[in-house]
């Protein structure tokens, strides 16, 4: 069983491969728009949005999610929590791929 330290460098090292697997789908003049700090707080409020839409409870084995709901919930929230202003049609590519990591990562 892996200790707390452990688990915490291996969430550390699945963000890594994750942000670099986003800037790799986003379009050339996004890449560098958004700071790792940022990504990470996008992924973590996409990990909200998914627990209290309550996707993740579904029984389903397909599910549909509607990205332009996600990006606006991400936008609010950066609002809510007085971060930089979002645009949601930036956002969105954002949102569209962290889905396809999930979906490649299963």
């Amino acid at each position: 069983m892996a200790t707390f330290d452990e688990e915490l460098l291996q969430d550390q090292e699945e963000n890594k491969r994750e942000i670099a697997f986003i800037r790799e789908q986003l379009p050339s003049d996004l890449k560098e728009l958004y700071t790792d700090d940022q990504l990470v707080w996008m992924l973590d409020t996409i990990a909200t949005y998914f627990y209290e839409s309550g996707i993740l409870e579904s029984d389903d084995d397909e599910v549909d999610v509607d990205i332009d709901d996600v990006a606006g919930y991400l936008c609010k929230q950066a609002e809510k929590e007085k971060l930089s202003h979002l645009d949601p049609d930036e956002v969105r590519f954002v949102v569209e791929a962290d889905l396809d990591y999930q979906e490649n990562s299963l």
